[in-house]
């Protein structure tokens, strides 16, 4: 690929990951956020717009050769936030592509679209085993985004790849982490992957690192070239001594969504 990765929500967590790593795997990155991204880089262009802003996306995305989409609210909120950033936002970016000739699109999905789904009595839990079952309204952007990129792909024949990523952060902080934790050099690894694998056409696929505790599998991931060198357990020892051993019938731990299927996230905890 030539020109630019572009990438959305940049001056976010996981944008600030990708725009420190992806250059060090020889990407190119265009910078996208509604606000100025912190400490810009040698070399790293930089937009400021709204995701939702179809005609400024389409601007943006001329000359990339891919969009990574990561704009949005990254949690529960209400309807009318949710659905405009997070759905319109998508919209936007895969009409974006598609308008500028963009052929490939990553779209930061999340384990929230199939947050209702249980783990497995044993082995793990393929993608195809975990069909929409969201959590909260920010679960169903999600399945939004992933049925948006279904569309753009078969009918407009882009490449798209879904990551449905687990935790995301430094470090695990919880116990129920160990299981789904993504680290930031996993992170990069797999969108690196996305972004390479020869003509992937649609897929979904989990986005955690190799966790001894993991109980998503890394199959569909690693057919993309994704290799995971980390793995929560080196933060076991501290976070069992703290929170004790994980209860595997609570929700917490029982659902692909955890504490986003418990009633602190009702819809009237999340009011305007």
């Amino acid at each position: 690929m030539t020109g630019p990765v572009l990438v959305t929500g940049a001056a976010g967590r996981i944008g600030t990951v990708l725009r420190g790593g992806l250059p060090e795997r020889g990407w190119a990155v265009r910078s996208l956020d509604v606000v100025a991204v912190p400490e810009p880089r040698t070399g790293e262009e930089h937009l400021v717009a709204d995701v939702t802003d179809l005609a400024a996306m389409t601007d943006a995305a001329r000359g990339a050769s891919a969009v990574v989409h990561l704009a949005g609210i990254s949690g529960e909120s209400t309807w009318a936030a949710i659905s405009h950033a997070n759905i319109e936002g998508t919209y936007c970016a895969l009409e974006a592509a598609r308008r500028a000739g963009v052929g490939r699109v990553v779209l930061a999905s999340s384990n929230h679209a199939s947050g209702y789904t249980e783990r497995p009595a044993d082995g793990l839990l393929r993608e195809a085993d975990a069909p929409p079952r969201p959590d909260t309204y920010y679960g169903v952007s999600k399945v939004a985004m992933e049925a948006l990129g279904s569309l753009y792909a078969d009918r407009y024949g882009l490449d798209v790849v879904c990551l449905r990523i687990g935790s995301a952060f430094a470090e695990p902080t919880t116990t129920r982490q160990l299981s789904t934790w993504l680290s930031p050099a996993d992170t990069v690894a797999l969108v690196d992957a996305a972004l390479r694998a020869p003509s992937p056409g649609f897929r979904v696929v989990w986005g955690v690192s190799d966790n001894t505790r993991r109980w998503w599998d890394l199959s569909a991931a690693e057919a993309l070239g994704y290799r995971s060198t980390d793995d929560a357990e080196g933060h076991a020892a501290a976070l069992v001594a703290a929170h004790g051993e994980p209860d595997l019938a609570d929700p917490v731990h029982r659902r692909v969504g955890g504490e986003y299927t418990t009633a602190d996230f009702d819809a009237e905890n999340f009011t305007a």
